[in-house]
Order: structure tokens, then sequence, then C-alpha cells
């Protein structure tokens, strides 16, 4: 297909406002004229010809390069292949009437042979759209990620193109939440203080209402409370770029991951720490907790467990306390899987909450199928509360809501995880025991295993954990006097002989202060006493003299 560059002059006449074309009078100077290219496209479907036209080079070897560039575009689709002409021809002529640069030939060639569209520019946010409508997984974790792409990543990072999407672009995201995060917190100070003030003045009298109108008036001008992005929040929001960002170089869209190479700050999980005596003394002064992961002793659990013992769901408390069953597993747990007879149970479902609805779910992981071993007194704890339900079941009649679900509500349906942590909460306030969440029964359920000598691997299967480092680090909080035991043994299997030494320095020291009596019932005399006893013999076996 023919293709020339030529020279152009776009000087005009004054008074007709023309080109002068050819009959400029500067037209032969050196530097007054620019350069321009164009290249014949394959004709449309109707017979129509287009054209690649682009002009204001100023010379004509830069002229010369684009157009070598256009022809190598147009040779990248075969003979035999009129779809790819036809789709780098259409991308010449939008690229031509925008003119917008050359693409790449490279990048065009392998754009081609993915079956990529050619011409526009895929934003960030378009793609977050077509992964979005493209994933298959539960309901709640698609919402986790549109959270993360409504709230953060579209309105920070959405208008970019998302081939030219760079580190540093996510670098400056995360500085941005974190700016926003101080902000936050101090709009939030500034309510809060309004609030309080606004507390101080009184309701009655004509005088205090005309002072509290300004002032909640005020207050509703201010920005409402709002939660700031956490680091596990931040590391979330990463985690879901970075996936959906795979995603895109698994379609070949995009060859670079930058999610995966931004840093930022790491989340330190919180320890599990146990309510020695010392802590809830603290805790009863300050109302404050040692770490937001606060396990009970085994006198403690007992404690709420015998406080409870009335409770509807008390089997499901002590199910938590022994066992360890996440919430969800335990809303969700069926009695088809659960065998009495065998002491065993099978977790092979969950309830979870998307918001506040509920939906049934596979457990949270593939290792969270799992058979739990079930000891006597929780098998009796669970037939009492079988016997209970069938009570209650005959008592409802037709209006019982048959679920097969091992806990339900009063009439047989669905317990809400939500209001079973409502519930816990409650329960452990009106017993006046430290703090815990309902979460913790289950680091408590695993501090026990560990503690009554019970081997990790059998813990991590009974909790469902895929590898017990996970069952180390997350849930191993050592009780102190399980702690204060393995210290001890631990230090008697090393022989040390300082410890011998300082024994005879005592009993030495302890000779030296006891009381020395003489033959009278006195004290010796002061002074070396051998040397006196060595010169009182001598004395008499020493012959007189004669």
């Amino acid at each position: 297909m023919k293709g020339s560059t030529y020279r152009r002059c776009s000087c005009r006449d004054p008074k007709t406002g023309k080109e002068l074309g050819t009959s400029c009078p500067k037209r032969n100077g050196r530097n007054h004229c620019t350069y321009s290219i164009r290249q014949e496209l394959p004709s449309r479907e109707d017979g129509s010809r287009r054209s690649f036209a682009r002009g204001g080079y100023e010379s004509r070897k830069a002229a010369q390069a684009d157009l070598d560039h256009v022809r190598a575009l147009l040779g990248l689709a075969e003979s035999d292949d009129p779809e790819g002409t036809e789709l780098i021809a259409a991308m010449l002529v939008e690229v031509s009437s925008e003119k917008t640069p050359l693409p790449e030939v490279e990048e065009t060639r392998r754009r081609l042979n993915a079956g990529q569209d050619l011409i526009g520019s895929l934003t960030v946010s378009e793609w977050f759209d077509r992964w979005l409508a493209g994933k298959r997984i539960r309901k709640s974790g698609l919402s986790r990620y549109e959270t993360d792409i409504r709230v953060h990543l579209k309105p920070r990072i959405g208008q970019r193109r998302l081939d030219r999407l760079r580190v540093s672009h996510l670098s400056e995201m995360f500085t941005d939440i974190r700016d926003a995060n101080a902000q936050i917190l101090e709009q939030n100070a500034q309510r809060r203080a309004a609030i309080d003030e606004l507390a101080t003045v009184p309701w009655k009298g004509v005088d205090n209402r005309a002072r509290r109108k300004p002032m909640k008036a005020a207050i509703d001008e201010m920005p409402p409370f709002r939660r700031v992005t956490g680091p596990a929040t931040r590391q979330h929001v990463k985690a879901t770029l970075r996936a959906a960002l795979n995603d895109a170089i698994g379609q070949q869209i995009i060859t670079f991951n930058p999610a995966a190479h931004v840093e930022i700050d790491p989340v330190r999980k919180p320890k599990a720490l146990v309510w020695t005596d010392e802590r809830v003394a603290k805790w009863e002064q300050t109302g404050e907790k040692p770490s937001p992961v606060m396990v009970w002793t085994p006198q403690q659990t007992g404690a709420f467990l015998d406080f409870v013992a009335e409770d509807r769901l008390y089997a499901m408390w002590h199910l938590i306390a022994f066992r360890g069953l996440r919430r969800g597993e335990a809303c969700g747990q069926p009695w088809s899987e659960t065998n009495l007879d065998t002491h065993s149970l099978t977790v092979s479902a969950q309830l979870v909450q998307d918001g506040w609805e509920v939906e049934a779910s596979d457990p949270k992981t593939d290792s969270g199928y799992r058979v739990v071993a079930l000891d006597d007194d929780t098998v009796n704890v669970l037939k009492r509360h079988r016997e209970r339900q069938e009570a209650d079941r005959k008592e409802w009649g037709s209006a019982w809501v048959e679920t097969g679900h091992v806990f339900v509500q009063e009439d047989g349906s669905w317990l809400h995880p939500g209001r079973v942590t409502d519930l816990f909460e409650r329960l452990v306030a009106a017993s006046g025991l430290p703090p815990i969440r309902l979460h913790d029964l289950r680091h408590g359920a695993a501090t026990l295993m560990l503690a009554a000598d019970i081997d990790i691997k059998i813990v991590s299967d009974t909790l469902g954990h895929s590898d017990t480092r996970i069952t180390r680090d997350i849930y191993q909080s050592v009780l102190p006097q399980v702690g204060k035991s393995a210290a001890e043994a631990t230090a008697k299997l090393v022989p040390l002989q300082r410890k011998a030494a300082a024994e005879k320095a005592a009993r030495k020291a302890a000779k030296k202060v006891r009381p020395k009596k003489s033959g009278k019932g006195g004290a010796k005399p002061k002074g070396n006493t051998k040397a006196q006893a060595k010169a009182e013999k001598d004395a008499k076996h020493r012959k007189p003299k004669e």
C-alpha cells in the first residue's frame, strides 16, 4: 500500500486565510517547513478508503521513522487474517484522529495474539469492574473485595491506565491513606470535644437552651465519627489489588504487578495473654485489657461455664471452650454430622455474615473440613441439649423451623452469628469475669490442649489449621503454672558448679557466726589458738636442763 513523506508549509494568506502551500516565498528556507506522512490503510468493508496521516515533524528522518513504524504495525497481521488486519487498521485510524502516540510494535503484537483490544486504554477502574464480574467466590469474600475497591482503590488509582500503573503510584496511595487517617483522628477528637462540652450545658432553662442550639448546629456541621484504615485493612487492600493485577497478568493484559513490590507498614498480630491475678487486678483498677486477645485460665473458664449452666446455649459455649470450634462452625453445625455414639462430629459447614445478612457456606479452608473427637462430658452435654431441643420442637408444633442445626433459635431457625457474639459479651459482663471475645474461647481451647501435653499435630487438626506453625504462632498461650513447671524442669537439667560452691560458702558462713564456748562455758580467748596449743604441748614434753 502506498505511503509517503512530504514537506508542508502552514503559512496562510493574510487576506484570504488560505494556506499558501507551494506559493509561500519562504518555502525553500531550510527550517521553514515541517514534514508530514500519509500511509494508505486497508479499505473498509464498504470499500471506502482510509489512511493514516500525521504532520509536524521537524525533519524528513523523523517523519520516515514514524512511517516505518506504521508499516511495521500493518505487517503484524498475516495476509490470511482479515480480522487482524481490520483491527490494526481501525487502531491506526483512531490513533491518527486522536493524535495519540503510536503504540509499540511488540506490545501490539502481544495484544493481537492474546485477543485483547488494540484500541482504547483500559483503566484500573474498568479492569476492577471486569475482574469482579468474573469472580466466582462466596458472597462474603466478594463483598470484601468490592468494599476495598469502592472505598480505597477506585477513588485513588481508578483513573490511571492499567498498563501504566507503577509502584510509585501505589506508594502515594498508601501515603494518602495514612494522611487521611491523621485527619480522621483529628476530626473525631474535635467532634468528641464538642459533644463533651455540650453535655456540660443543662437541658432545662431558656438560657441553657439558647446556648445549646448553636453548639448542636456546630456539631451537625462537623464530619461524623469515622474509623481509620488500620494496618490490617491496608494489608487487605494491598492483597485485593495484588489478586486483581495477577489475574490481569494471567490474561496477558499487563506483564508486571506493582502491588507485589510496594512496601507498607507490617501488621503486628496481638499476642494472646492469659488473665493472671496481676492482670485482673490492674483491669479492675483501670478497665484496660492488656491485649486485644485475652485467654481465661482453666479456673476462670470453669467459673464461666458454671455461671451459664442454665443458659439455653450452654452446650455451644461448652463445645467452643473445649473443642475450639469457630463461631460460624458452631452456628452451622448440623445434627447429621454430629455422632454422639462415636463421640465425634464432622465440621462440614458454617454460617457467615455478609453485612448483617447470614448465608450458609463451606468451612473457611480445606483444612476446616475435619473430624473433631468429643470427650464423655461434652457428649453428655450435647445429649441433654438435644433433649431440650426436642421439647422445644414439640412446644412450637407446626411453627417450628426445621433447619437440622445443633444450635438454633427458640423456634428452630438459624442462629445469627452476630447476635451470638452479643449474647456472649453480655454473659461475660454479668459473670464478673475479666472480658474476652467469643473467639478467645477458641484460643483458650488451644491453650488447654497444649497445656495438657496434647501433640501439636492433634491440636492443629482439632482446630482445623493447615499447618502446625499457625497453631504455635497464633493460639499457643502458655498458662502461668505450665510455664513455671517448664522453667523448673529446664533448670534442673544443667549441673552448675557454682551451686555447690554457693551452698558450701553458706554453710561456712553459718559456722563462723555460731558462738564457740570455752572449757568453763566462757568464750575462747582471741588469738592464734592453734599456735598456743602447740606451744603448751611442746612445753610438757621438753626435758629439764641439767
